[in-house]
């Protein structure tokens, strides 16, 4: 067992400038396992009320006016002792605030900047706005996701902003940081959305391409066959169905009373999966959600609950392994992935660092710059 630590990031030091959903959430991945995370914000904002964001816990924050001389001039202050920028804003604009990775790069050439965009640093639509469902659009996911004959139906906004986006920043973020080791020098990230999930979705691009991937909603993966699927209960809720080898099927099928029925419709034929969906609902319909709960406990036959997020938290598996925590009151996951032998992090809200010292901001110089208004 490895030494005890309080995360592999521990001692890496890094400035988010804020932003919306995948820079915060790049940021909090970071935090979770041990790096110092300076979030910088406008001045009104933090001086007005810091954020209670759970993407911000074990974050520090400051508010600092990027347009202003002064604001800049003491961002390259921190950035001289920082390991790592997180920058969000469209392309071109870090450029026109003196903050881009050519001026920063001047300050410390060992910094990683992370930039996290919709649509990347270049390329026709780069200058332009968007949002997650645009950016999957365009990746050709969102076309995968939803029922067949229904239009497609985006997944909020979980595969661009944060596992097509923040999440790949961060993993840029540790790429670069390994690289320096050898190199000794930073390296620019260009996160985007677009590239990020289109990542994501490699495998169904080989599918599709090979004849192996049908139209949407007719497929082995995406509710087209009726043993990966989600059924309604006696009582309004739903059970999830992830029967997809012989052997979990046919657990399946015994413990709903289904095995060696005769006329149960062949699995195998995509032509009878509408009649034996049909079958597998009326049973599903026939007990409530916590009957087949206790039916199908400890069995192979891969069937869940549906939960709430907030059942989520007290189910009994996530409770003994932990998976959610709470602080100040709000119920959140809890940091993933883990690494056994690391002490748990600092999760609270982040809060205003009045001490700038460590980050090469002295007593003296943020106090004048407070006076100005141009720190808070």
């Amino acid at each position: 067992m490895p030494e005890t630590s309080r995360g592999p990031l521990s001692g890496v030091r890094v400035l988010e400038l804020a932003g919306l959903a995948p820079g915060p959430f790049a940021g909090m991945m970071l935090a979770d396992h041990g790096a110092d995370v300076l979030r910088v914000d406008r001045v009104g904002a933090v001086r007005d009320a810091p954020r209670r964001d759970v993407m911000d816990r074990g974050k520090h924050t400051i508010g600092l006016d990027l347009k202003s001389p002064e604001g800049v001039a003491a961002f390259k202050e921190l950035v001289a002792n920082a390991d790592v920028v997180i920058e969000v804003f469209r392309p071109g604009v870090a450029e026109r605030l003196g903050i881009g990775p050519d001026d920063l790069h001047a300050v410390n050439e060992r910094l990683v900047y992370g930039r996290m965009t919709g649509w990347g640093q270049d390329g026709p639509l780069a200058p332009t706005a968007g949002h997650d469902i645009d950016y999957i659009a365009i990746s050709g996911v969102l076309s995968m996701l939803g029922r067949a004959g229904d239009k497609p139906t985006p997944p909020i906004n979980i595969l661009g902003d944060f596992a097509g986006g923040g999440l790949m920043l961060a993993y840029g973020v540790l790429l670069a940081l390994y690289e320096r080791e050898r190199t000794g020098r930073g390296r620019v990230i260009d996160a985007a959305m677009v590239d990020g999930s289109a990542a994501l979705f490699a495998m169904f691009y080989q599918a599709v391409q090979s004849g192996g991937w049908g139209p949407r909603g007719t497929n082995l993966l995406d509710t087209g066959a009726p043993q990966y699927d989600t059924y309604e209960t006696a009582d309004g809720r739903y059970v999830a169905v992830g029967a997809l080898e012989p052997k979990f099927w046919a657990e399946l099928l015994r413990l709903m009373g289904l095995d060696g029925d005769p006329d149960l419709p062949d699995r195998n034929d995509p032509a009878q999966w509408p009649a034996l969906r049909a079958r597998l609902a009326g049973v599903f319909r026939t007990r409530t959600r916590a009957e087949w709960e206790e039916i199908f406990d400890g069995s192979d036959a891969c069937v869940s609950p549906v939960l709430s997020m907030g059942e989520a938290a007290t189910h009994p598996h996530n409770v003994a392994r932990g998976s959610f925590v709470e602080v100040g009151g709000v119920t959140q996951p809890a940091p993933a992935p883990r690494l056994l032998g690391t002490l748990p992090p600092d999760l609270s809200p982040a809060t205003r660092l009045e001490d700038l010292s460590d980050w090469g901001l002295s007593a003296e110089q943020a106090a004048k710059l407070r006076d100005q208004g141009v720190l808070a």
